[in-house]
Order: C-alpha cells, then sequence, then structure tokens
C-alpha cells in the first residue's frame, strides 16, 4: 500500500481545513450589498447611564433626534419605572405616541435594519446582554454599520459607539423576539415602507389620541 509522505499529507490536511473553514464562514445577505459600504449617524444624541436604564436611556435619545425636548429622566417617569417593568416595551411605544409620533415596527432581518440606517434613520431595538451564566434584555439605538467589518454600531449603556459583529448582533437581536422599530414624524416615511404597516401605526397613533398627526401620516403615504 502506498504511503503519503508528510509534506503532502499537511497539504492535504490544510486544504480540507481551508475548503471547512470557507464553506462555514458567514455571509453578508445578498440585500445588504445594495447598501452603502459605511454608514454612521453620528448626530444621533447619546444619553450615558448605567445598563438597568438602557430603556428611558434608548427612547429619549431617539425623541431628542426627532425634536423633542426630554430627558432620560423625564421618560423614566413617564415609563413608570421601575413599578411597570414587565409592560416596559408597550409603554415606550405609547410614550412616543404621546410626542405624536409614529412608531414602525421593522422587519425580523438585518437587511431590513440597515436599510433605515443608510436613509439616516436610528433605530430602536431590543437586544440581549450577557453570558452563558447570566443575560438580560437591554434597549439600544442602532446607528451606524460597516459593510466591510460586518459590523455594527450601537447607542447602548455607557458605549456612544458600542461596536458587534454582524452575527453576534443577529443572535443577540433575536433573543429577545427581534423587536425593532422607527419612531417617525408622521410626514416621515422610512426607507422601502410597507404601506399597510405604515397606515396599521397611523391608526395606533390616531387610538393613542393623535388624530391630527395619524392623518398627517396617512396623507404621507396617499390614499
Amino acid at each position: 500500500m502506498p504511503i503519503l509522505s508528510t509534506t503532502p499529507r499537511r497539504l492535504l490536511a490544510a486544504c480540507l481545513l481551508a475548503a471547512t473553514l470557507g464553506g462555514c464562514a458567514s455571509q453578508p445577505p445578498a440585500e445588504l450589498k445594495q447598501l452603502p459600504q459605511r454608514v454612521e449617524l453620528s448626530s444621533v444624541p447619546f444619553f450615558r447611564g448605567n445598563a438597568n436604564q438602557s430603556a428611558p436611556m434608548a427612547l429619549a435619545a431617539i425623541l431628542s433626534q426627532q425634536g423633542v425636548r426630554i430627558t432620560p429622566g423625564m421618560v423614566e417617569e413617564a415609563l413608570k419605572l421601575p413599578k411597570e417593568q414587565e409592560r416596559l416595551q408597550q409603554s415606550m411605544q405609547t410614550v412616543a405616541r404621546q410626542y405624536g409620533m409614529v412608531v414602525y415596527p421593522l422587519e425580523d432581518k438585518l437587511s431590513a435594519l440597515l436599510a433605515q440606517v443608510a436613509e439616516g434613520y436610528p433605530v430602536l431595538l431590543r437586544y440581549q446582554e450577557g453570558s452563558a451564566f447570566w443575560s438580560e434584555p437591554r434597549y439600544a439605538l442602532l446607528v451606524g454599520y460597516d459593510r466591510y467589518k460586518q459590523r455594527v454600531l450601537l447607542r447602548a449603556g455607557n458605549s456612544r459607539r458600542m461596536p458587534m459583529d454582524f452575527d453576534a448582533f443577529a443572535s443577540a437581536w433575536k433573543k429577545e423576539g427581534a423587536w425593532a422599530v422607527l419612531v417617525q414624524q408622521p410626514r416621515q416615511l422610512p426607507a422601502r415602507v410597507d404601506r399597510q404597516r405604515w397606515l396599521k401605526a397611523a391608526n395606533d397613533l390616531a387610538q393613542a389620541g393623535q388624530e391630527q398627526a395619524a392623518r398627517q401620516a396617512v396623507d404621507a403615504i396617499g390614499r
């Protein structure tokens, strides 16, 4: 029986390893190739604080971006924290609507989020922070990405520019239900807007008592 020499065997092993790694390497979705290479919304406000204040900080920042004069302390009071912690996600949307904003839910795909950032809109989202031993839900703003480096940038906790790899971010985001929304002015249509989803968001705004703002949102997309 022929015996392979050490060098050919090492070469064969190296080739097999390279092929395996090439097959397993994560590739960005094809939709991302249609987006700009790199985007960062540097003008989005940032409020520094501890992790337990992530919801008030993120909501205050995105409302400030829309011209609302507000602080995390004011948001925390409106959210009735910590008493109403169990209703936090719904309460955040309620507070945004009280300021006349359209809360527009996004698809549970990374490309859907990055498309909004590319259009200039920060994304309010929830993700899981932690390790194998503990984990907690956190709220943050997605404010940038880099397709070449395959990473996103978040306004989160004490970090104004927290980088996360695409895969790590997508995993942490989906562990918390892949919840992500835009908080928009009524005439500010999202990128690749879904008509029915926008009209549903306008109706939710009307149900919150903001009929005039809701009419503006409907007019923006046309009847």
